[in-house]
């Protein structure tokens, strides 16, 4: 089954072909972050404009480099939540048109179930049931994937997502946007202990998470340093921030894992790049004996191949999607 999928949620447009939701054919994607790097964030307008002049010509470029043509497209399928709204609406406008057009089903796919599919390119021999961390610029959660439809969240974030304050801090200290890679550039060789920076716990839910206190805890000693004209150890803030998030996320990952006892343990999301939080993940499955499944470092951002490989599960499963089908900037992973 060729599925041609679209991925549009935020600021890179993707489109790829996948066969039978493992076997990728091609996977493009058009970045916008050198656009979005002068205003240190995604614009929403400008990422939605971006949107509706790439989408059609990677389409094209999509099929093309499969090798099909349009008559051997069995469905499509497409993100239509959670992300910035007149981005999604973009992607999802134009899977309707193409599923219309083609005569084939139109498959609706959760963002996130996508990035934990990413997993199933990577690691062929990798099924459900498993424990996943889900790390990226707007969420961050705890997901019990028992099913490859049946999901649900087991601790999340009460504010800000992992991948944010990456962003964030990356600004402030004035290395770059999107923040992640020169966040973690910056922390190589540093010392992970040069600033004592807050853990939060969140009382009663022991697998929730809190970054909100410890993003303010680092703008505030920048600033701080700056009003005082002290020099910081830029490298070892960065290493200490990275420790902070991994030390926040790593030991909850592991006590769901411990809870549920599946023996897998996955990692989705463009934060599941950081190499401090990949190694912490390594040390501590290697401790407990789980499986641990990571992502090949070209799918943990956004892609059109791991919309495919989820809409495949979700076409078996029996979802479809109308032409009335909408747009939600916000829906919970169990809901699909």
């Amino acid at each position: 089954m060729n599925i041609l999928a679209f991925e549009s949620s935020c600021d890179e447009t993707a489109a790829a072909v996948v066969r039978d939701g493992r076997t990728v054919l091609s996977d493009v994607v058009a970045s916008q972050a050198d656009m979005h790097a002068i205003y240190g964030g995604v614009v929403p307008e400008i990422a939605s404009r971006k949107h509706i002049e790439a989408v059609a010509g990677l389409a094209d470029a999509a099929l093309e480099r499969a090798g099909l043509g349009r008559g051997e497209v069995d469905a499509v399928a497409v993100t239509y939540a959670p992300g910035l709204i007149g981005a999604l609406l973009v992607g999802v406008n134009f899977a309707k048109a193409a599923a219309y057009a083609l005569n084939v089903p139109l498959i609706p796919v959760h963002h996130v179930r996508g990035h934990i599919a990413a997993n199933y390119i990577t690691h062929p021999d990798l099924e459900p049931p498993f424990v996943c961390l889900c790390i990226s610029g707007g969420t961050t959660a705890i997901v019990d994937v028992r099913t490859y439809t049946d999901m649900a969240v087991l601790g999340a974030t009460r504010d800000d997502a992992a991948g944010e304050c990456f962003d964030k801090v990356a600004r402030v200290l004035g290395i770059g946007y999107p923040g992640g890679a020169p966040m973690d550039k910056l922390a190589r060789g540093g010392d992970d202990g040069r600033y004592g920076l807050p853990r939060a716990h969140v009382e009663g839910a022991p697998l929730d998470m809190s970054f909100s206190g410890l993003k303010t805890a680092v703008l505030n000693l920048v600033h701080n340093a700056g009003q005082k004209g002290e020099a910081l150890d830029l490298p070892g803030l960065a290493a200490s921030f990275a420790a902070a998030v991994s030390d926040t996320l790593v030991p909850r990952t592991m006590e769901a894992a411990r809870l549920l006892g599946y023996g897998k343990v996955a990692v989705a999301g463009g934060v599941a790049a950081n190499s401090r939080i990949r190694a912490d993940l390594e040390r501590a499955c290697a401790a407990s004996g789980d499986g641990l499944y990571l992502p090949a470092l070209s799918l943990c951002g956004d892609n059109g191949a791991m919309i495919g490989c989820q809409a495949y599960y979700e076409y078996l499963a029996g979802r479809r999607g109308g032409l009335d089908l909408n747009a939600w900037a916000t829906r919970d992973i169990a809901a699909g």
